[in-house]
């Protein structure tokens, strides 16, 4: 680290100081009211605790609140205008993204929205878009172009069948493709595994409780009405309480400049840039909201800091504290800077209705076990 490098949190600053290949951002929350919060968990599994090594050769219980998988998909939440809709945030409305449509019968007209880039796990490597059967829509209608079909040609990759992969040239035209498509992508990471594409996450986020405790209880359902023969369930109920709960915001900047090189292959420098503004404008997001993403889990933003930004002490660099202002960004003036040439803005695909939606029967092999809501998606490129 150079005395040289940047004190503020402007990207463009940050990409251009070579010394400096990644950012830590670290928010400490606590429970809104008393001590106690719920962990993300899974049926059967529960809240994982594990015990950490300490420096001096004691252990810790943690707790994992939210893995990265999961606050990732927090993060692409706060894209959407609200958490029961996909239509976008209005700050970033023109954001280039896929949609996934179907329709009625056999018209091929696209008239209700299923997913987007935006809210599927595998982002644009889900199959709603890279299957042969989504098809792109041009003048309101289904053609007979895929999309992946599409993306396969901007790649410009060699089809070696089940071995196709990008050589060391085609990278800049796979990074410029994705980012014309979907910019979120580079930012969580995408995978593409019969095509040999695999990026990792710009932006990884950890959630974690320190000197964790367990807190069982119990909960009763009552049936008033006396309908059912389950009588009156007693079902148990774990919580948690922490000495501390922290977020923790790594950005890659090594990775970012990696998908561009002197504006010539690649990404240019005012779009390598602008995903690290929309990573910025996605971590202020999160934190200003409530923090809340499930029923006994409603946190508030304490401090928020930024890890070793404080360089002025000459024996060597400490953690500074950051006011969410100063992640404020223009993200819309940065959109229209980073697509001035070319705005895909929506894109959209087209299923067929028979094909997304068909009717099943509830089995017992079938049956999808109840996750609480808290199971988070696999959207993590190493788990695709």
């Amino acid at each position: 680290m150079t005395m040289s490098s940047p004190t503020s949190l402007t990207p463009a600053a940050l990409l251009a100081d070579v010394n400096r290949h990644r950012i830590t951002l670290q928010a400490t929350l606590a429970p809104l009211i008393g001590d106690r919060f719920q962990p993300a968990g899974f049926p059967e599994i529960g809240h994982v605790i594990y015990r950490a090594p300490r420096q001096d050769r004691t252990t810790e219980d943690v707790c994992i609140m939210d893995s990265a998988a999961s606050m990732a998909n927090h993060l692409e939440a706060v894209c959407h205008a609200n958490p029961l809709t996909l239509e976008l945030h209005n700050d970033i409305a023109t954001l280039p993204h896929v949609q996934c449509w179907t329709g009625d019968g056999n018209l091929k007209e696209p008239k209700r929205l299923v997913v987007t880039s935006l809210s599927e796990g595998h982002r644009l490597a889900s199959s709603h878009f890279v299957d042969e059967k989504a098809k792109l829509v041009v003048d309101g209608k289904a053609s007979d172009e895929s999309f992946i079909g599409r993306l396969l040609g901007a790649f410009g990759l060699q089809d070696l069948g089940t071995k196709t992969h990008p050589l060391p040239g085609d990278w800049g035209q796979v990074f410029n493709t994705i980012f014309r498509y979907d910019p979120n992508s580079l930012v969580h990471g995408i995978l593409f595994p019969s095509l040999g594409i695999k990026i990792p996450r710009v932006l990884t986020a950890h959630h974690e409780a320190f000197g964790a405790a367990r807190v069982p209880s119990s909960g009763v359902k009552f049936d008033k009405l006396g309908k059912t023969t389950s009588g009156q369930p007693i079902f148990a109920v774990d919580e948690e309480t922490a000495r501390e709960i922290r977020a923790t915001f790594v950005l890659d900047l090594s990775l970012v400049r990696s998908f561009g090189r002197d504006d010539k292959v690649g990404l240019k420098e005012r779009q390598k840039t602008f995903l690290l503004e929309l990573a910025f404008w996605k971590i202020k997001q999160l934190l200003s909201a409530p923090f809340r993403f499930r029923s006994n889990c409603d946190l508030r933003l304490d401090v928020l800091s930024w890890i070793g930004g404080d360089i002025s002490d000459p024996k060597g660099p400490k953690d500074k504290g950051v006011e969410l202002s100063e992640l404020s960004t223009d993200i819309k003036k940065g959109i229209a800077k980073a697509f001035d040439e070319e705005n895909e803005g929506v894109t959209k695909v087209y299923w067929p209705c028979e094909e997304l939606f068909r009717p099943g029967r509830d089995t017992e092999e079938n049956v999808p076990e109840d996750t609480g809501g808290d199971a988070a998606g696999s959207d993590d490129p190493e788990a695709s």
